[in-house]
């Protein structure tokens, strides 16, 4: 454990097969309350695996990972682990806000609604609270006055906004972004990648799967390349970007810069 504080997010030796394929060979890595960590890599490195091992939506098959001080999943008693109850672990998963590639709202919900449903069904929100939380949340990604409308009234880049606020309308210590803009014409990927700016100034704790270089360059603090499930260099951004020591990072830059 690091002596400044107790890391967010830290990977001892992290594992996940699926079958014969191993996707994940030993993952090692420490983000810090307030980190803002990017993750590059080509597809089927193993990012966007390793993202959802956080919040517990994929088993680990090895290793050690922890959230908070707390290990991810299990209770340790002694030498054993014992797999924490469904119920506990959509407990811990609720304090982790996670934004996909896709949006996920549900199409027959205003913005509002679909950013105040969270609060209520799993907070116990009362529900006048929760609608002038989430018109908070919308104003904070800049969709304050389309909370009336319905996600098939909103741009992709809109809808993925909604989502963001969605995901703070919990409150959470950790935001975890999976590729937020690759499902986004390009026009209207600056104004996500501008709120998430935002949120990394506020000092917000994420981890970003991303392919979008200027941003790991401009609001990350570390990034992280990896290939083929392992972690090939880490540093901070601008040195990684600009004077890379591995050859396979030089290579995979090469084509991205």
């Amino acid at each position: 454990m690091s002596a400044v504080a107790t890391p967010m997010v830290e990977a001892r030796g992290v594992l996940k097969h699926y079958g014969r394929s191993q996707v994940l060979k030993g993952i090692d890595l420490e983000v810090l309350p307030g980190e803002v960590m990017c993750l590059l890599g080509p597809s089927g490195s193993g990012k966007s695996t390793f993202l959802r091992c956080i919040n517990h939506l994929e088993r680990i098959d090895g290793g050690e990972l922890w959230v908070d001080g707390e290990l991810v999943g299990y209770r340790q008693h002694g030498d054993k682990l014992y797999e924490l109850k469904e119920s506990e672990i959509a407990r811990k998963r609720a304090e982790i806000g996670m934004v996909f590639q896709r949006f996920n709202l549900f199409p027959h919900m205003t913005a509002i609604d679909n950013v105040a449903l969270a609060p209520t069904r799993v907070k116990g929100v009362q529900r006048e609270q929760a609608l002038v939380e989430a018109r908070e949340m919308l104003a904070r990604v800049g969709l304050a006055e389309r909370a009336g409308a319905y996600p098939a009234q909103l741009s992709g880049g809109q809808q993925q906004r909604v989502a963001i606020a969605r995901a703070l309308a919990m409150h959470p210590k950790l935001m975890l972004f999976d590729e937020p803009t690759s499902a986004l014409d390009p026009e209207l990927v600056g104004d996500v990648l501008e709120v998430m700016r935002r949120l990394a100034a506020d000092g917000m704790t994420m981890v970003v799967v991303t392919h979008e270089i200027g941003f790991a360059r401009e609001a990350g603090d570390s990034l992280v390349f990896m290939d083929d499930g392992v972690v090939v260099e880490y540093g901070p951004p601008r040195e990684v970007l600009e004077n890379p020591r591995q050859e396979r990072t030089k290579a995979f830059l090469s084509r991205v810069l």
